[in-house]
């Protein structure tokens, strides 16, 4: 993938840091070195993720579920509780290593898969996706929800959760510009990289997903998240 200038996208350059940061990834959301943002702030984190995860848990069991940028397996592992069967989605071979590992259930199955390029072969009945569609662009979402659209049963169930423009959900070292749909993000051992990161607004993005065959609801989690939780028409 090479931009009109023949360099390397932004979309090659987010999937080498992600593949880069598998092994430090869990520090964002545990809030751990550079991502510590003090007692009352974690707690605040913490306690939002714990909102998202109940509104997850209140629809109930399901058969089947894919989750898209399953990364480290923070959700991986939920679903595997929520789900009889899960499918789990990644680009980069260093986050399902490290995915399999923690969550070691015999009811997930992992693929390989460049997201931008993905089409689904089968349906299920949820599709799950966390802190991934702030990294589609914003010319790529209509396709990219029509995609999951064709993931899901009729009255499937789609779940996604994604990051508020909060300044204190990123790490200390990191700057959320103004108005950008890239920005540059740092590894521990200060390598940069540029990677897409939009922060959608709820009234497009409802509208989008209604675009997309969804009856949807955006919802706030405290300062950090929002998350959506639609069904299929």
């Amino acid at each position: 993938m090479m931009d009109e200038t023949g360099n390397p996208s932004v979309i090659e350059e987010q999937m080498a840091y992600y593949r880069a940061r598998a092994a430090e990834y869990d520090e964002w959301f545990y809030r751990q070195g550079r991502y510590d943002r003090g007692e009352e702030n974690n707690a605040r984190w913490f306690a939002a993720a714990e909102a998202v995860r109940e509104a997850l848990f209140a629809g109930g069991q399901v058969h089947s579920v894919v989750e898209l940028a399953c990364g480290t397996g923070i959700w991986t592992q939920e679903l595997a509780q929520l789900a009889q069967q899960v499918t789990a989605l990644d680009a980069s071979p260093e986050m399902l290593k490290i995915n399999q590992t923690k969550v070691a259930a015999e009811n997930v199955t992992y693929q390989q898969v460049n997201l931008f390029e993905w089409e689904p072969t089968q349906t299920y009945d949820m599709l799950f996706a966390s802190f991934w569609l702030s990294h589609v662009p914003p010319e790529r979402l209509s396709a990219h929800l029509e995609a999951m659209s064709r993931a899901l049963v009729p009255d499937g169930r789609l779940f996604l959760v994604d990051s508020l423009k909060t300044p204190t959900s990123t790490a200390v070292d990191h700057v959320i510009p103004e108005a950008s749909t890239t920005l540059t993000r740092k590894l521990n051992d200060g390598r940069t990289y540029q990677i897409v990161k939009v922060f959608y607004e709820a009234e497009g993005l409802k509208a989008a997903l209604e675009a997309a065959g969804f009856v949807a609801q955006v919802y706030q989690a405290g300062d950090f998240f929002w998350y959506v939780d639609a069904v299929r028409r």
